[in-house]
């Protein structure tokens, strides 16, 4: 029982001051830093062992959610970005998030830029949105700072949502939370 209604499976409830609540998620895309600064430490620990890159010093530098690859010449930084890239899908982080920069290279040492996109920005939040209007699904979208709102009727429709948004093409990788009955 919720506010003197009883509670039934696909169906607004009531709240005491009549408001009707309705089923909702969030739309997210964020980035666990634990886990990527845990994939950097393992890429630094695999560059101490491997026989090819002993005493060239090579390493990977992370600042903020920003990967620097930094290496004698431009082939060792192409390697090493398949060894960041291998720690971190295995610490479950979704390498769609990644920005590889271009290499720059002098004389004497090269070093690679590699930029963790985290968050929805305006123009990705209102492609997802019109994405969810266009379907003709009975659920709104809102954009709401870093995330997108879904709120709808029935949680079949939600779900139909998330099946939609996991099939779209965003150049970030989505998470869905705090589905709300």
């Amino acid at each position: 029982m919720v506010a003197g209604r009883e509670l039934r499976h696909n169906q607004l409830i009531s709240t005491p001051l009549g408001v009707a609540v309705m089923p909702s998620f969030d739309v997210v895309s964020e980035l666990n830093a634990h886990e990527v600064a845990n994939a950097v430490d393992q890429a630094n620990r695999e560059l101490a062992q491997r026989f090819d890159f002993k005493d060239t010093g090579a390493r990977f530098e992370l600042e903020e959610l920003s990967v620097t690859l930094r290496a004698q010449v431009d082939f060792q930084l192409q390697q090493m970005l398949e060894i960041l890239k291998l720690r971190l899908s295995k610490r479950g982080i979704d390498l769609a998030c990644l920005d590889v920069q271009e290499p720059q290279t002098t004389l004497s040492a090269a070093h690679q830029q590699v930029v963790l996109k985290h968050g929805i920005d305006q123009e990705t939040g209102k492609q997802l949105t019109r994405l969810i209007k266009d379907s003709k699904l009975k659920v709104q979208a809102s954009l709401q700072g870093e995330k997108v709102r879904v709120a709808g009727k029935q949680r079949d429709d939600l779900q139909a949502a998330i099946k939609l948004l996991r099939g779209a093409q965003i150049e970030v990788p989505l998470q869905f939370n705090n589905f709300r009955d």
